[in-house]
């Protein structure tokens, strides 16, 4: 064969053909009714192209994953308020955010994934029939979100929805208008956020945007290996005969029985056995090396993690879940550093983002109360004891193993804050159903503190019964039914009403200056209570029963109030039922009352109680209904 061209295998096998493409242009593009959003090979498309790119780099798709659950956090939490109705309505609402019984925090974590993959995100407010709060709130994929035409301030007053933005057609956009608290006027209104984008008017774009083209051309390795075990066998020899050019029906011969027997993943690497009875047809049989091309895929892949790593801004491969030479043994401290500087640099500017976004919502349905994401930690869990030994306290690490803090270090505070955790909605229960603000149609006449009124002793029904003698006495007709009647009082009322409410010894000094959980939230929800209903509390409840005696479940309420050294003491205040009532009558209500005074100290089924007019703190055992609590919190 004359002119034989020389063929270099070994380079040609090396040239790997990517196609010429590149990140799309990001340009907002003005169309019919909204703003495109990217351009050329995914006109108003580029959300879709970041979402095909985190379906097809592996390190890109890891470094989104990890860090959107970093944004996410473990979950979303409040502290505790003197507001109690700010404080049990936010609890609701983290509880359930909307119809679906979604938690705030499955919510959060949607955008999350969104804002870090996207640069943006996008929420489905949904007011109340009444207009006047926000009942629900929902993620919407904002890929599916298309910016209406700015008004002459620039400000977006609408959004058009689409559920496939590439087939408009099938799949026509839906008009929303954009939040506003002054224009409740649509039941649904959409915010869209997101950080700062340069060059852009109104989309945001993502934080890793200049690392696109090393995410594609990961996608490219991953697609040739791919095509590469699929339509081929990884050669490790050359078979070169070198008897002449055969006809083309024995080329095809060759070809297919080669391709037949050695392509695949399980066929690589093997080798070529010929048999021949002639030497001079014998098959040449060269090696290849893939030396190499070993080296060159190995130092592409390493340059591909490291140049996507610093796009994402990340400090250590090992935080993204991605392994490296170093190991973790010997490196605690860097990786804790590491972790540190992610989070703060890049974690946290998300996360105040998402929570100033929901802070603005809990505003409009009057929660002022500030919420924090509880932050997930995928390093130090990962430490030896040894280690954590090293920078943390026993308390420290017994928290980050999901263990209580040791008894003996806990203060009384302290413990309130553990204690009380499991009954917080039995509390929150009690007080809505029978707590009740001042009485209506009645007034108040006498306000003081319970002084020897024994549980068995019913003040209300006394009074009343005083009442309705001294009437029966003043008309000469003992008959109580009547009475009602003759001073226009309705049967289901009573002329004289009795309630209790928590209050606080101001002559005593609180050691720690803070109130207890139970004795805060009584004192701050400012409610007034049935006597029987006090001494249910105590009775059907688990409320406050870590202080009950030594061998029992039942704690008195009534008696104790917030347990030992509590400052608190139950005040009675006396109501009148005065709209539309006749002055007839002998006694005056001052008479009335003493008199009830009266028979309340002659009453006798058991000797008189002073404790509950006592602040617990007051008395000899400083309230420690059991003695094992008193070394503990003295």
């Amino acid at each position: 064969m004359k002119n034989k061209k020389k063929v270099d295998f070994k380079e040609s096998i090396l040239n790997v053909n990517f196609e010429t493409q590149t990140a799309p242009v990001i340009q907002e593009a003005m169309g019919k009714d909204f703003i495109e959003y990217g351009t050329e090979n995914y006109k108003n498309l580029y959300p879709q192209f970041l979402i095909d790119l985190f379906y097809n780099s592996s390190t890109h798709a890891a470094i989104v994953n990890a860090t959107s659950d970093m944004i996410a956090g473990e979950s979303i939490t409040v502290e505790e308020s003197d507001n109690l109705d700010a404080y049990v309505k936010l609890k609701r609402f983290l509880a359930q955010a909307n119809s679906k019984g979604e938690s705030l925090h499955s919510v959060v974590k949607k955008i999350a994934f969104d804002f870090k993959l996207q640069g943006a995100y996008a929420l489905n407010v949904v007011w109340s029939k009444d207009r006047t709060e926000i009942s629900d709130i929902y993620h919407i994929p904002v890929e599916r979100i298309r910016m209406g035409k700015p008004d002459a301030l620039g400000r977006v007053t609408e959004y058009y929805v689409s559920s496939d933005w590439s087939n408009t057609r099938r799949n026509k956009p839906q008009v929303v208008p954009a939040f506003n608290i002054n224009d409740r006027t649509n039941p649904n209104a959409i915010i869209y956020d997101g950080m700062y984008s340069p060059n852009m008017q109104l989309y945001k774009v993502p934080d890793y945007v200049a690392g696109c083209n090393w995410c594609l051309v990961d996608q490219k390795i991953a697609e040739y290996h791919l095509a590469n075990v699929q339509n081929s066998f990884s050669a490790s020899m050359f078979i070169n005969f070198s008897n002449g050019v055969p006809s083309a029906e024995e080329r095809r011969q060759v070809e297919n029985s080669i391709n037949k027997k050695f392509a695949g993943t399980g066929n690589a690497g093997k080798t070529i056995i010929t048999f021949s009875d002639d030497k001079n047809r014998t098959p040449e049989i060269v090696p290849i090396s893939m030396s190499e091309a070993d080296k060159t895929y190995l130092a592409l892949q390493e340059l591909i993690v490291s140049n996507v790593m610093v796009a994402h801004r990340v400090t250590s491969p090992m935080l993204m879940g991605i392994k490296n030479n170093t190991g973790l043994g010997n490196n605690a401290e860097e990786l804790n550093s590491a972790f540190e500087v992610y989070l703060n640099s890049v974690v946290k500017p998300f996360q105040n983002n998402i929570l100033s976004c929901l802070g603005k919502i809990l505003e409009v349905n009057g929660i002022n109360l500030p919420i924090e994401i509880v932050q997930n930690k995928p390093i130090t869990t990962r430490f030896t004891i040894e280690d954590m030994k090293s920078v943390m306290t026993e308390d420290e690490i017994r928290a980050e193993l999901g263990l209580k803090p040791l008894e003996q270090e806990l203060t009384a505070d302290e413990e309130d804050k553990y204690s009380m955790s499991e009954e917080q909605d039995e509390l929150d229960k009690f007080i809505a159903e029978f707590g009740e603000d001042d009485l209506e149609g009645y007034e108040l006449i006498d306000d003081e503190r319970v002084e020897d009124e024994d549980e068995d002793f019913d003040f209300e029904k006394e009074l009343n019964e005083i009442h309705r003698l001294d009437l029966a006495v003043s008309t000469g007709s003992p008959k109580p039914d009547e009475a009602d009647a003759q001073d226009g009082i309705d049967k289901e009322y009573n002329l004289y009403k009795v309630r209790y409410v928590y209050s606080e010894d101001t002559g005593l000094t609180r050691k720690s200056g803070k109130s207890r959980s139970f004795c805060t939230r009584m004192m701050s929800a400012n409610k007034i209570y049935r006597k029987k209903d006090i001494l249910l509390m105590g009775a059907k409840t688990t409320i406050n029963s870590d202080w009950a005696p030594k061998g029992k479940s039942n704690y008195s309420i009534w008696k104790h109030k917030g347990g030992g050294n509590c400052q608190h003491f139950w005040k009675r205040k006396i109501y009148k039922f005065t709209l539309g009532v006749s002055k007839s009558g002998n006694l005056e209500d001052g008479d009335v009352i003493s008199t009830a005074k009266a028979r309340k100290s002659g009453f006798y089924p058991q000797a008189n109680d002073k404790r509950v007019a006592e602040a617990p703190k007051r008395r000899s055992n400083k309230g420690f209904v059991n003695p094992e609590l008193i070394e503990k919190y003295s």
